[in-house]
């Protein structure tokens, strides 16, 4: 069978097998035929990435190319690579598929009819197929009849670039090609650059069609209330939206445009380190037949062993919105009301709700604050404070200012309440305070939601100027304050302070930007 893949300016012939549209059933017999997963005691695919248990994003290229150069933001996040050594390497790829069996899914990215994007995604591996089948959106078999894709994602973890020649880092490589609208990602088995690929793709094509992409999970209430929970890997996006009293839009990528908010996917991608099923009910029960779990520890009963991280902290479960009981079919619904800003502050002194100002969500959103842990990275020792611009730093292709300019105008639009929560720690820093109270966390969430932070009395932290509640619905009030959680308070503020410096030293990267935000930060 031959496959055409437009608008490349070489064909790809493919003479191979190729396995297009399979079901669930067939793709999860192919891979355990084929010895890629193995089955779990719930039934769900089970598979290891071997070396890369995550994302590789100094691997990560865009081709430079005359019509989009100048509105990438080159550097570190967008690294550049000529045009003519993109063509070798798919030259080469292009001998290397050739022969291959393959798997294809055709599907699109985004549930709003008039933004989605039809996507094709070529894989070596069953389980990648289904990973894919389950986190896009399946098309109707009418949708499927007249099917044209606009972006192809080619996933090769066997096929690797040579860095000599090709004028890359490593032999891992996730080039993106806008003008010939096509993906390739080539020496990684880790199965989340398929879907985030896509997303880059989107945060590049959506704006200019008045679309804010957006990183962060969303739900809906019974009156139609949307709301918005943005935060980083770890910081609670999909535990905190995953709310079996309000309906799930979807838990990680989303567009806002002028028709209200829409879901990117067709699944979730949830981090399963630690997961049981008292506190995260809906994800425990979606991790069944279907279902794709990877680097998730087994024991000899292939029973999943959720709190071994021996593998990887970045364990994953992978499934289809619809395994979630109340989620919204298709992901669409209309502007939010409530913005929710998720930080896991490991320094344990930011406040566990706060209210922003509009300056101070720009702010914040430019900021992308969390911290990555001691022992989650190899050389970490300590808590590290980590700055992810718009809570997406890596799969934002153009400058932050455009994405940051959309949400402002939207919010003053749409009337919209932005919080902070943060989920991270209390007491103390991490290793001395505890983990912030899953129930409380909840509990603050729900009444942020709920308007029910509207009309309590405020207190303004001194260093970070944020408005904290004095009091909240079923959260204990000492609680609300956390230099009042720390036994050492001299010792507060001075992490405090720490923590206020690196903000401020994050931010003077940024060119542009209001004096009224840039005075809306925290002041040491």
């Amino acid at each position: 069978m031959s496959m055409v893949l437009r608008p490349l300016a070489t064909t790809l012939e493919l003479k191979g097998t190729l396995h297009q549209n399979l079901s669930v059933a067939q793709l999860v017999e192919e891979a355990v035929t084929r010895k890629e997963a193995t089955l779990t005691s719930e039934g769900a695919l089970r598979a290891t990435t071997g070396e890369f248990t995550g994302r590789s994003p100094k691997d990560r290229y865009l081709t430079v190319e005359e019509n989009i150069q100048d509105q990438i933001d080159w550097g570190a996040v967008n690294q550049p690579l000529e045009i003519e050594k993109f063509e070798k390497i798919y030259a080469r790829l292009e001998q290397y598929l050739r022969e291959k069996e393959l798997f294809v899914f055709d599907g699109f990215a985004g549930a709003d009819p008039s933004y989605r994007l039809p996507v094709r995604v070529l894989t070596e591996y069953a389980w990648h197929n289904l990973f894919v089948r389950q986190l896009f959106i399946r098309p109707s078999k009418e949708e499927l009849t007249n099917y044209q894709a606009e972006f192809t994602v080619i996933n090769v973890p066997n096929f690797q670039v040579d860095p000599e020649q090709d004028g890359v880092r490593s032999k891992t490589f996730i080039g993106i090609s806008f003008e010939r609208k096509v993906v390739v990602i080539a020496g990684t088995h880790y199965a989340g650059e398929m879907k985030k690929s896509i997303f880059s793709v989107l945060n590049y094509l959506l704006p200019d069609r008045n679309v804010l992409p957006m990183h962060c999970s969303a739900n809906v209430g019974e009156k139609g209330d949307v709301s918005l929970f943005f935060g980083l890997s770890g910081t609670g996006k999909t535990t905190l939206s995953a709310d079996p009293n309000r309906q799930l839009i979807g838990d990680d990528e989303h567009g806002w445009s002028e028709n209200g908010v829409f879901n990117f996917e067709g699944g979730c991608y949830a981090k399963c380190i630690g997961l049981t099923q008292e506190k995260e009910p809906q994800i425990w029960q979606a991790v069944r037949f279907g279902s794709v779990l990877e680097n998730v520890a087994l024991d000899e009963n292939r029973v999943p062993n959720y709190a071994d991280g021996s593998l990887t902290e970045n364990t994953r479960a992978a499934y289809p919105i619809d395994y979630i009981p109340n989620a919204v079919i298709p992901g669409t619904s209309g502007h939010p009301n409530v913005i929710l800003f998720l930080t896991a502050d490991a320094f344990g002194v930011l406040p566990p709700i706060s209210r922003l100002t509009k300056e101070q969500a720009m702010y914040h959103f430019l900021s992308g604050y969390t911290s990555k842990l001691a022992g989650t990275e190899r050389g970490v020792t300590e808590p590290e404070a980590t700055f992810s611009t718009c809570f997406g730093a890596p799969f934002l292709p153009r400058p932050a200012h455009v994405y940051a300019e959309m949400l402002g105008k939207k919010m003053v639009e749409h009337d919209v309440q932005v919080y902070l929560v943060n989920t991270g720690w209390t007491g103390g820093a991490y290793g001395v305070g505890n983990r912030m109270n899953l129930k409380h966390t909840r509990a603050m969430v729900s009444a942020a939601i709920a308007g029910e932070l509207k009309e309590v009395p405020y207190t303004q932290d001194p260093i970070f100027g944020l408005h904290i509640p004095n009091e909240c619905p079923n959260v204990p009030s000492e609680l609300l304050q956390p230099r009042n959680t720390w036994e050492d308070q001299a010792a507060y503020d001075q992490k405090a302070k720490e923590l206020a410096k690196r903000f401020q030293e994050n931010f003077s990267k940024f060119q542009g930007v209001s004096a009224e935000v840039q005075e809306s930060g925290p002041k040491v």
